[in-house]
């Protein structure tokens, strides 16, 4: 009885995913490395080429192969509601069975709404290319 009891508990700790400061990949629990500078404020990289990117001051928006480019430039989805869900909150809640069955199903609807919004994104960004394609090939 005690084994199973802790056996449980211990399979019932999750620890956080962070991002990283400057790819905003994700940063597992025991992977990458954290910087924390003199006043207190701690950055995470998932791997050392972004932290070695960081350290030479370039700016993520402007490194080609992170997200904040992708975003910039408009390659990726920025505006949308279904991306308020991945915010960071640091509110407790007390644990009921009831509202944590409701909000798994609510995850995989906001991230199938997701994937759809950003699906339908990106073929609206390609069909501006094929329709560029044919003006050009029509003018020859």
């Amino acid at each position: 009885m005690f084994v199973s009891v802790l056996a449980r508990s211990v399979s019932a700790v999750k620890m956080r995913i962070e991002k990283c400061y400057f790819c905003s990949g994700p940063v597992y629990p025991g992977h990458g490395m954290m910087f924390v500078r003199n006043d207190c404020k701690s950055f995470r990289f998932c791997r050392s080429k972004c932290h070695k990117n960081f350290k030479k001051k370039r700016n993520p928006r402007k490194t080609r192969w992170t997200k904040a480019f992708r975003k910039a430039s408009g390659k990726e989805l920025t505006v949308d509601n279904a991306l308020e869900f991945e915010k960071r909150r640091n509110m407790p809640v007390k644990y009921n069975r009831a509202i944590w069955d409701k909000t798994v199903e609510a995850m995989k609807r906001v991230e199938e709404i997701k994937r759809k919004r950003q699906a339908r994104f990106i073929m609206n960004r390609l069909k501006k290319g094929i329709q560029l394609k044919k003006e050009r090939t029509s003018s020859k």
